[in-house]
């Protein structure tokens, strides 16, 4: 028996189970599974990892989730300077097997292929150069 009324498109929703019909609904919401970054390509290899806070440490990625959060295994952090925490001193401290916080990692990049380079915008004397 028909009523002569034209369905709603939203009534056809109503016909997924509502366990379903919510699952379908988060995962249009969310929009995303995983992670902006391929940190697959990374594992049991060496990286670097900058943390908020201004620590850094190196280690061999041995896994991670969509958080970001990383397992290191020996970890060495580098510590910084007393006089200037910005700064990064020639001490290490040994970790060795180590969990990275997500929400404190700012960075991560590979050891292998990467090396420092002087600050273009930077004179001998250590002062910035003022650019217009």
């Amino acid at each position: 028996q028909h009523s002569g009324r034209a369905e709603h498109p939203s009534s056809a929703a109503a016909s997924i189970p509502a366990p379903a019909r919510h699952r379908r609904h988060r995962s249009i919401m969310s929009g995303r599974k995983e992670t902006v970054l391929d940190l697959a390509k990374f594992v049991d290899k060496g990286v670097q990892v900058k943390l908020t806070g201004g620590r850094q440490v190196t280690g061999t990625l041995k896994g991670y989730d969509q958080l970001l959060n990383l397992v290191l295994d020996e970890a060495i952090e580098f510590e910084r300077e007393q006089d200037d925490p910005l700064k990064l001193s020639t001490k290490t401290r040994q970790l060795g097997l180590i969990v990275c916080r997500g929400t404190a990692v700012m960075l991560v990049s590979p050891t292998e292929g990467t090396e420092e380079i002087k600050n273009p915008f930077q004179e001998a004397d250590g002062e910035q150069t003022a650019h217009s």
